[in-house]
């Protein structure tokens, strides 16, 4: 099986499946996953999934790196089966240009109208390939071909929270004030991180996400219930 082990500190080993990002390969990366979680092997603190490949994190003191490691590669030959599939999320953005600062120069650039841009983002079920950068950023795949541009020469020193953004073939929103450099083409009124929930980050790695356009009326009334703590983020879980 093509993969290989590289050292990630001292508790910690990468399993690496591929050189790209793509459907396949992280396909394995998260039937590992899923499977190292539900076999629980003595000492594993967690597993941590990327685009391609996955973070073993274990206790020293409990373990070692040679153990944790069999337990990983006993589980490998498993590592082609679908994992299950994540839940699936119904996003609110409002695409106003003053909340999204960049759509008219970003469509320009395209050879596209705004309202062709706003059609072509929300026309796809995105793909939750990881969480990083900050807690609860998740890098979403695969925007439309037409879509694809490099992110910003020049990064933005503050990008609030709920910016909808895209950059390559990645989409995604911030869920903190921070600095970027996506392109912001809308806003969504509902906190991806909130410590106050029971799991305050709201997407998973191998979650599922559309992106529903809604007018300024309805991002105002959604910050505000938001705000205020009234908004239950899983009426926004789709039913199966």
């Amino acid at each position: 099986m093509d993969v290989r082990f590289t050292t990630a500190g001292d508790t910690a080993f990468n399993v690496e499946f591929g050189e790209g990002i793509d459907r396949p390969t992280n396909a394995r990366v998260m039937a590992l996953h899923a499977r190292l979680k539900s076999a629980a092997p003595p000492g594993l603190v967690e597993t941590v999934p990327t685009f391609r490949s996955l973070q073993v994190v274990y206790d020293p003191i409990a373990t070692s790196r040679r153990e944790v490691q069999a337990a990983v590669e006993a589980e490998l030959a498993h590592a082609d089966e679908a994992p299950a599939a994540g839940a699936l999320w119904r996003l609110p953005v409002c695409y106003d240009p003053d909340l999204g600062p960049d759509l008219v120069e970003l469509s320009a650039s395209l050879g596209l109208s705004a309202e062709r841009l706003i059609a072509l983002h929300g026309s796809t079920e995105y793909f939750v390939y990881m969480l990083g950068f900050m807690p609860g950023f998740a890098y979403m795949g695969d925007l439309p071909a037409e879509l694809e541009k490099p992110r910003r020469s020049e990064p933005r020193v503050r990008v609030p929270a709920g910016a909808v953004a895209t950059a390559g073939r990645l989409t995604t929103v911030y869920p903190w004030e921070s600095p970027g450099g996506w392109h912001l083409i809308g806003r969504c009124p509902v906190p991806l991180y909130d410590g106050s929930r029971p799991s305050p980050v709201l997407l998973a790695a191998g979650d599922r996400v559309r992106f529903e356009a809604v007018d300024r009326a309805r991002f105002d009334a959604l910050s505000a219930e938001a705000a205020a703590g009234r908004f239950d983020p899983d009426t926004l879980r789709a039913t199966p």
